[in-house]
């Protein structure tokens, strides 16, 4: 049963940094994207970045520039590191995996953004 734990969340000033990183278990066989996505109370889950299998990689605009997401393909984990926090940082930080078969998705980790 593939299962995906992420950590990393936390509370941090504006203008700082912090790491998500998730890590995979269980068998894999094929991906299509690993991703980040965010969700604040009353919205939607959004997209905030995903690498493919291919290495391609998409960003939202809103973090262009501050966040880099990355892929460590021997310990099956993903990254995203967050420079610039801003305050609309803000919100639950949830790790996805996309397959042909079916999408997973982490227990989600909270990023807070506040002096």
């Amino acid at each position: 049963q593939v299962q995906l734990a992420e950590s990393g969340g936390g509370l941090v000033q504006p203008g700082g940094s912090l790491r998500l990183s998730c890590a995979t278990s269980g068998s894999i066989f094929e991906f299509v994207y690993m991703g980040w996505y965010r969700q604040t109370p009353g919205k939607q889950r959004g997209l905030v970045a995903r690498i493919f299998s291919g290495g391609t990689i998409n960003y939202a605009d809103s973090v262009k520039g501050r966040f880099t997401i990355s892929r460590d393909n021997a310990k099956n984990t993903i990254h995203l590191q967050m420079n610039s926090l801003k305050p609309e940082d803000t919100a639950v930080y949830y790790c996805k995996l996309y397959t042909p078969g079916r999408d997973y998705w982490g227990q989600g980790t909270q990023v807070t953004v506040s002096s």
